[in-house]
């Protein structure tokens, strides 16, 4: 078993007196092993194999178009629920989209393919989801009849959701875990669009998404960089859904690089460079890429937490290309530009933290910090998840120019009082329980 080298020091009354070695959770790195680069690459050349997946393409027929490649996903899922003994439930949730006068001219019938892994605790309602699209396109986003590969965007992310639905079916875990391939991205987000309206009208209590987008290519053209190092993970910083007075808060507290999608993304860093080797996760300070977005984003403005994970070298000879040969270079979205060991990291990545997550206590209540004294140490203070089994808690620290978390100080006490400057840190607090699982980081309001 590797053991990973983080420092946590505990205080009492102010003093130094342990130090412990954190180690991998050995179920978690048990999953991460079974992850099989053949399977990735059976799962995109079947998705190839239906010649299309725009999301305007047959559904009639039961070997061509985003109907039948639905019908596959789905019949994925019901597989792996047999290994599940009854918690693995998969169905198509559609719904009907009318011409707007833009990337849909007709009526059709648009289908999200989801597999639930209903937790254990029936008294914990939290839900956490990984997402890939299903659809793809051409050149020309209205054609939906000559194929379309769409290997890499996003035959990639769709398989690293079945990778990891077959994996974890065969566990259980306190929390939700939702598996799901949407349709529509390419005409508008409209999948998930669907999905994050409905979360938010039903109340479910999501508390991470990941999204997974083209994330099974190494290189990039114009720069020729080649690297399967590297994978981007990219969040917001001020949330979509915040008033005037909640944003003129966030400034004056000076927590602009703090919302809770960017707390997320240093969860994500953190936890899959502890499971997976050779793979550093590079946070981009942005929602997205540059003008342009992805399904992450209807969660986002529903109010959820979300992310978008990325290869870090985007190729663009091969997204949204007919496949042709133009002076000297092959164009399109083809399986052979597919790195197999890459896309197996980047899913390692994503079972990891799903994992961690779905088997870590619920985040702490009520996280302050004291202000009645502005002095040069720090007081914190929380309440108990109200479920979950919680050993104790860590608590947070980095400069306030450090993009992660430098610093985990572990107590049991629902409190503590810290020889560090709130002027020169900034702080948060996350639940553990007795295996090394570590909810997601609460930043503390002000309270006295």
């Amino acid at each position: 078993m590797k053991k990973i080298c983080l420092l946590i020091i505990l205080f009492s009354a102010n003093k130094i007196f342990a130090q412990i070695i954190i180690n991998r959770d050995p179920e978690i790195s048990q999953m991460v092993n079974e992850i099989s680069k053949d399977s990735l690459q059976s799962y995109i050349a079947n998705l190839v194999a239906f010649g299309t997946r725009n999301t305007l393409s047959t559904q009639n027929n039961s070997k061509r178009g985003i109907g039948a490649a639905r019908n596959w996903v789905l019949k994925k899922f019901n597989e792996f629920a047999k290994s599940s003994s009854g918690r693995l439930t998969a169905f198509i949730d559609t719904v009907t989209l009318h011409p707007n006068g833009k990337r849909i001219d007709r009526p059709i019938l648009l289908g999200n393919v989801m597999a639930t892994l209903k937790g254990t605790d029936p008294n914990d309602s939290r839900i956490f989801v990984i997402s890939g699209h299903l659809d793809n396109m051409r050149t020309n986003v209205m054609d939906s009849t000559k194929d379309a590969p769409g290997a890499d965007d996003d035959g990639s992310g769709t398989s690293a959701v079945l990778e990891c639905a077959r994996i974890m079916g065969t566990h259980s875990f306190p929390a939700t875990l939702i598996f799901v391939a949407v349709s529509g991205e390419e005409q508008g987000l409209f999948g998930s669009t669907y999905m994050a309206e409905k979360a938010k009208k039903e109340n479910w209590n999501i508390e991470a998404v990941l999204n997974n987008d083209i994330m099974g290519s190494n290189n990039s053209n114009e720069t020729n960089i080649v690297d399967n190092t590297k994978v981007r993970v990219f969040s917001e910083g001020i949330p979509h859904y915040k008033t005037e007075e909640q944003l003129k808060r966030i400034m004056a507290l000076g927590l602009e690089n703090d919302s809770k999608s960017r707390q997320l993304a240093r969860y994500v860093k953190e936890t899959a460079e502890r499971y997976v080797d050779h793979l550093n996760v590079v946070m981009i300070y942005r929602t997205d890429r540059f003008l342009r977005g992805g399904d992450h984003l209807p969660y986002l403005q529903n109010g959820f937490t979300a992310v978008r994970i990325t290869e870090m070298n985007e190729n663009f000879t091969r997204q949204h290309q007919d496949v042709r040969m133009e002076n000297g270079i092959h164009y399109g979205d083809l399986p052979q530009h597919i790195d197999y060991t890459y896309l197996a990291k980047n899913t390692a990545m994503n079972l990891a933290n799903l994992a961690n997550l779905a088997k870590a206590p619920p985040v702490p209540e009520e996280v302050k910090i004291e202000i009645t004294r502005l002095t040069n140490t720090t007081s914190l203070s929380w309440l108990p998840p109200k479920t979950g089994n919680t050993k104790g808690y860590f608590v947070l620290l980095r400069e306030t120019t450090s993009p992660v978390w430098q610093k985990k100080i572990f107590t049991a006490d629902d409190h503590i009082i810290i020889p560090y400057s709130k002027d020169n840190y900034f702080f948060a607090v996350q639940s553990v329980n007795s295996t090394g699982n570590e909810s997601l980081p609460v930043v503390p309001d002000v309270g006295r």
